[in-house]
């Protein structure tokens, strides 16, 4: 299938708000309530819309910090580490990458020493380094389809 304006327009208009109704969305982009609703379920049929969620604010919820930790991996400890992140609440980001480090992880913390703790559990893994994050400049935006 491929993503053609009509859906590309309906991708648009569920990144911006998931809630937003079929026959809202409909309207939008001009066709029927019924027409979005098919072409959604083909989307999410093939994977082109993965899942749908609710994004919550870490410090309004007790999150002092907001972390970018990288992990050059020492030599045997990446596989074993790879497994190990899944299971750490506090990672709510973790890529693998190419270039000197291996790991990127974005990391939500209570304070200063749950940070030290958590970096101390890392040690085990490879050498990492923390960068706190002080705002946000881009909030996660649409992914537009290709054309």
């Amino acid at each position: 299938m491929s993503v053609d304006s009509i859906n590309s327009k309906i991708l648009r208009c569920l990144q911006q708000n998931a809630r937003m109704s079929n026959a809202e969305i409909g309207r939008q982009v001009g066709i029927s309530s019924p027409a979005v609703s098919e072409r959604i379920k083909r989307m999410e049929d093939l994977g082109i819309i993965e899942g749908y969620k609710a994004i919550v604010s870490p410090f309004e919820i007790g999150y002092q910090l907001k972390a970018i930790i990288t992990l050059r991996a020492f030599m045997g400890k990446l596989k074993p580490f790879l497994e190990k992140v899944k299971t750490y609440e506090e990672v709510i980001n973790c890529y693998r990458i190419t270039g000197d480090e291996n790991i990127v992880m974005e990391v939500v913390l209570k304070n200063n020493k749950h940070l030290e703790s958590f970096i101390d559990q890392l040690i085990t893994y490879g050498e990492s380094k923390t960068q706190i994050v002080l705002s946000r400049v881009v909030k996660q935006k649409e992914v537009i389809p290709i054309k």
